[in-house]
């Protein structure tokens, strides 16, 4: 008590003289504390956002399976809505990545002559809203990351359309804020100083963001084909009228090292390799089309159990072979049943390879030049832009190839491979079957892009995957079969009860089937 009333009289003292400001400040700060942070670190930080996981939005694509029915594994296999499963988007964004881009934003302050810091902010963080939508539907926006600055703790959710329009605003500001006779910001991790791809100057960082900001752009515009494809047509038009990507040098990703830098998520592929397979339809689709990039995705361990044992495994095509989805690990022991039964400590089924797409120092690929030129070859067929729909498409497909040669333990894809690739009967362009072509190949080019190959397949339908019939969990109330947006994480029913009470009253339930805005 006498300590309080001491502090008390000292604040008086200094109210009434004015004096004492500063030494009380020096006094009362403590010498070992992070006071100042430069915006640009925290920006640095939350680039490193999260691309989703093989348990979730892989294996509800259909890339990935994990067949073990144990409890903790259980998950999008078995169409079980598993708490664990669902939450590592929301709980590697809002804690870290949002709460970063949001100091960040209030420490720059509205009145920065860091320009292009902001502006790149701006972009970014609309890039990390649009997954948390296109996974959740309803979510924290306007007050998310708020708790520190505006002592919101418990933060009201935003209707997905009206994110969505919000985010439209956020790139295209962004986009216009750009100066490319402002600053250099060196602490981009895309293409600043010691980025993925380097930069020099403000004039040439700015540019490669442009690109950036308008291939997202052109992503955003593209989810609404479905539900508003007058929408989507002028928001393509003015992506693809403001400069979107134009070559794999301008691909906005991360490196890891393997070592100090990791892909937490390829980690687990190595030390649980006993639970983790490849998907029946991935690998029928690489086989079926002999595709070159096959080997550096997935390969055949001789202990499936025990894979970071191995240094060589097998990646020939033809002896691979997808687990069916929905089938638990005890049918598929069972030779009798007509499956391939185990192998050493595993499974005999093809598993992620480890050494090259999987690998610890895989690089994260957020938004590429592959991806975007499948988006407009999409736009073109509709006539949405102008261009040739076929050229497009085969320039995401040889880009998509080009990127491998990033991977660990690869080389590049000959010219002559990529070539008869494009020749096989199911890849080569046709005109009538145009959309399930295009759409296909985005399927494979974000096999290690969960989020958007999660997205895409609702927005566009394709692949044309057949469902999980395991059991009829999403048949009801309306369901189609098939997983539609993710559930919110069981403590946001106690710790934020309010606010997710009416998020869930908003979007129809949290549940499996419910769909984000666009996928109606």
């Amino acid at each position: 008590m006498k300590t309080i009333q001491f502090i008390l009289s000292i604040v008086l003292v200094c109210l009434i003289f004015q004096g004492c400001d500063d030494e009380f400040v020096e006094v009362n700060t403590n010498p070992y504390a992070v006071n100042e942070v430069d915006a640009a670190l925290l920006f640095a930080g939350a680039q490193r956002s999260h691309l989703g996981t093989w348990a979730a939005e892989h294996t509800i694509v259909q890339h990935f399976v994990n067949p073990y029915n144990q409890g903790a594994t259980l998950g999008f296999n078995f169409n079980e809505d598993i708490d664990g499963v669902n939450n590592p988007k929301w709980n590697d964004s809002y804690p870290s990545v949002i709460r970063n881009l949001v100091q960040a934003t209030n420490l720059l302050g509205e009145d920065t002559d860091r320009v292009n810091l902001l502006s790149m902010i701006r972009i970014w963080k609309a890039q990390v809203f649009m997954g948390l939508v296109d996974n959740y539907a309803d979510v924290p926006y306007f007050e998310a990351g708020k708790a520190v600055s505006d002592i919101i703790y418990f933060p009201a959710y935003t209707d997905d359309e009206a994110i969505y329009e919000d985010l439209y605003n956020e790139i295209t500001g962004g986009l216009s804020g750009l100066n490319s006779s402002g600053e250099f910001v060196s602490d981009d991790l895309f293409y600043g100083s010691n980025g993925s791809q380097p930069t020099n100057s403000a004039s040439a960082q700015v540019e490669k963001w442009r690109k950036l900001g308008n291939s997202l752009l052109l992503r955003l515009g593209m989810r609404y084909s479905k539900i508003e494809p007058s929408r989507a047509a002028s928001i393509a038009s003015e992506a693809f009228a403001g400069g979107v990507m134009t070559s794999n040098d301008d691909n906005a990703f991360v490196k890891y090292d393997g070592n100090v830098y990791t892909w937490g998520d390829n980690n687990q592929l190595r030390d649980f390799s006993f639970f983790n397979y490849v998907a029946e339809p991935l690998v029928n689709q690489l086989k079926e089309t002999n595709d070159p990039r096959g080997k550096y995705m997935i390969a055949k361990f001789e202990d499936p159990g025990a894979v970071a044992n191995e240094t060589n495994p097998n990646t020939d095509l033809d002896d691979q072979f997808g687990v069916p989805v929905g089938v638990s690990d005890l049918q598929l022991s069972d030779t009798s049943l007509g499956y391939r039964g185990p192998k050493g400590t595993g499974l005999d089924y093809s598993q992620v390879n480890i050494f090259a797409a999987a690998s610890p120092a895989a690089p994260a690929f957020y938004v590429t030049y592959g991806q975007t030129s499948l988006l407009l070859a999409e736009a073109a067929f509709r006539g949405w832009i102008s261009g040739d729909p076929e050229t497009l498409y085969e320039n995401g497909v040889r880009a998509n190839m080009n990127i491998y040669t990033l991977y660990p333990n690869t080389a590049p894809i000959p010219t002559a491979e990529v070539d008869a690739y494009l020749a096989e009967p199911e890849v080569v362009y046709d005109a009538s079957n145009a959309l399930e072509l295009i759409n296909t190949q985005y399927w494979l080019a974000n096999y290690r892009n969960g989020t958007e190959a999660f997205a895409n397949v609702r927005r566009s339908g394709f692949p044309d995957l057949e469902r999980n019939d395991f059991n009829d969990n999403l048949l009801a109330n309306d369901g189609d079969g098939f997983v539609h947006r993710m559930t919110y994480p069981d403590r946001e029913g106690s710790a934020n009860s309010d606010s997710y009470i009416a998020a869930v009253s908003a979007i129809g339930g949290d549940n499996l089937i419910s769909r984000v805005f666009w996928d109606n």
